[in-house]
């Protein structure tokens, strides 16, 4: 499966350290690309399009939705992964708005943990530090493999 992701992942990395962790363990040919060194990309040439991001204020990082908005092509395939410090909502509700009118086939989503000081965390000196951890990132792999089958 030809794979596109898009993704933001800057202050500790903890979604880009899933998606290189699929990107190793996959055959397929995956493309990460970055929102922000990448502005726009066709994504019409892929089978399956992923949105990742770290969760900001229960939602998506903006550049992501944006992306989403702007360059998903109608009918596609698509899924989310998303990190988080708590896992207590549906944080790909702002995903699957800015995808609505796609007519998306939604293949899934995964979620898991990541280390978090982001807004007033910050002062706390952050949540779920050592996240993800090997069992979330192995996670990740199983899940993207799973969207294979």
């Amino acid at each position: 499966m030809k794979t596109a992701v898009v993704f933001y992942s800057k202050h500790h990395h903890n979604t880009e350290k899933l998606l290189r962790a699929i990107k190793v363990n996959s055959k397929d040919d995956i493309t990460l690309i970055d929102v922000t060194e990448v502005a726009s990309a066709s994504l019409e040439d892929y089978d399956a399009v992923g949105f990742a991001s770290g969760i900001y204020y229960s939602k998506f990082e903006k550049r992501v939705l944006e992306f989403a908005k702007n360059y998903l092509p109608s009918g596609k395939n698509v899924f989310f992964i998303y990190t988080s410090g708590s896992k207590n909502k549906d944080y790909s509700k702002s995903i699957r708005e800015a995808i609505q009118d796609k007519n998306a086939n939604i293949l899934g989503e995964y979620g898991c943990r990541g280390y978090d000081t982001y807004g007033p965390f910050r002062l706390i000196g952050g949540i779920s530090k050592n996240h993800p951890n090997e069992e979330e990132i192995n996670g990740a792999v199983d899940f993207y493999n799973s969207l294979n089958q």
